[in-house]
């Protein structure tokens, strides 16, 4: 039976847990050669056992996302063994300190935007000529409600969030003429460790699992998936 991603390449980044965890095992579930990129060995190692179960295999990454020059290694090599990407996954994610915009300092600040921001920007600038080599690429890049809504003491990551977006949006503009779509995913309110991080004070079990947010994932990675520079909502 036709799975919807089979033989699809795809790159899924924060995916040694949480959404990107569901995610990676969702697409193997559908098919997808799975390249999955983390800081943590271990939680990757123990995604790639469950995408065993599926069938499938995957290449596990363990980076820094803020090491531009290791995406770019990576990129290289992406490009030396398949000669194109299908779906990359931006879903890796910092929350950073919670406070007033003014009390930041340049310590704290910095490593979200890295990775919220430049660290998308550098998967795109990397990636962006393996995605045109694909019949039809498509990327995905997870953002927040809070990237549209203003509320105090959420500093850097409703900004890094605000600006992934333009980002986005300005390579849908860029690339509407080719086989690439580009859109940007708000899951909404996850049982995630960074949901955990910013209000601690919740039931944990008041809120759905990651898989729930999966499936939406594998609509927009599919090549019948025609909308370009979206925000799609959960």
């Amino acid at each position: 039976m036709s799975r919807l991603l089979d033989g699809r390449i795809a790159v899924v980044t924060g995916a040694s847990r949480g959404i990107g965890a569901a995610v990676a095992e969702r697409f193997a579930a559908e098919g997808a050669d799975l390249v999955l990129v983390a800081r943590t060995v271990g939680g990757l190692e123990e995604v790639d056992d469950r995408i065993r179960a599926h069938g499938q295999n995957a290449t596990l990454v363990p980076l820094d996302l803020a090491d531009g020059a290791g995406i770019d290694r990576l990129g290289g090599a992406i490009a030396e063994r398949y000669g194109r990407l299908d779906i990359l996954v931006g879903n890796a994610g910092e929350l950073g300190r919670l406070g007033p915009i003014a009390q930041f300092s340049p310590d704290e600040w910095q490593p979200v935007i890295d990775i919220n921001l430049t660290a998308n920007w550098r998967l795109i600038r990397s990636f962006d000529p393996l995605l045109r080599a694909s019949d039809a690429g498509r990327a995905i890049f997870v953002t927040s409600g809070i990237a549209r809504s203003p509320i105090a003491y959420w500093g850097a990551y409703a900004v890094s969030k605000a600006a992934l977006e333009m980002l986005v949006r300005v390579y849908a503009a860029e690339i509407a003429k080719t086989n690439i779509r580009v859109n940007l995913l708000d899951p909404g309110v996850v049982r995630t460790r960074m949901r955990a991080q910013a209000f601690p004070g919740e039931e944990p079990e008041s809120h759905p699992e990651p898989a729930s947010v999966a499936e939406r994932f594998v609509e927009l990675a599919t090549a019948s998936y025609s909308g370009n520079g979206e925000v799609v909502t959960i």
